[in-house]
């Protein structure tokens, strides 16, 4: 298995591990705060933001581009966080789950549009994918899971 197809697989293996640790909660649970000032949704919500974000840096990845637009700059994660889940305050949660999905398939054909010989370990795909992706996504997921558990839920 190449390095693209197995960072593909594992982008995609820990997106459902987060889905699953998400699915069945409704909207009142999915507003319910819990981590800090956030809630399941906007967890969603941030995880999104980062998808749509990194979407662009994919596509210039694969265009043989920097993946960072000239003048951006992603140091200050806490207020990155902060405004992709600020954006969609005013959704309603399945409105987020669903956005989620469209973005996130909109992200993997990004990330497989990058081209085989720019994946492998350190390379410049496979960490951001790991930040705003898998590695991402393991984060939330046993957050989730465990914030469920202790509601019983």
């Amino acid at each position: 298995m190449s390095d693209k197809q197995a960072t593909l697989q594992l982008l995609e293996q820990e997106y459902q591990n987060l889905r699953q640790a998400i699915d069945g909660l409704d909207d009142v649970q999915l507003s319910r705060v819990w981590f800090g000032s956030w809630s399941v949704s906007d967890v969603v919500a941030h995880v999104l933001g980062w998808e749509r974000e990194m979407t662009g840096a994919l596509q210039r990845l694969a265009r043989g581009e920097r993946p960072t637009q000239e003048g951006v700059d992603y140091s200050n994660v806490d207020e990155w966080n902060a405004k992709f889940a600020h954006e969609m305050t005013a959704i309603s949660p399945q409105t987020v789950l669903a956005a989620w999905r469209q973005v996130h398939m909109t992200y993997v054909k990004a990330a497989r549009s990058v081209p085989d010989d720019r994946y492998g370990e350190g390379k410049t795909v496979n960490r951001l994918l790991e930040a705003s992706g898998f590695g991402h996504y393991r984060e939330h997921a046993p957050q989730v899971r465990e914030w469920r558990q202790r509601e019983g839920l």
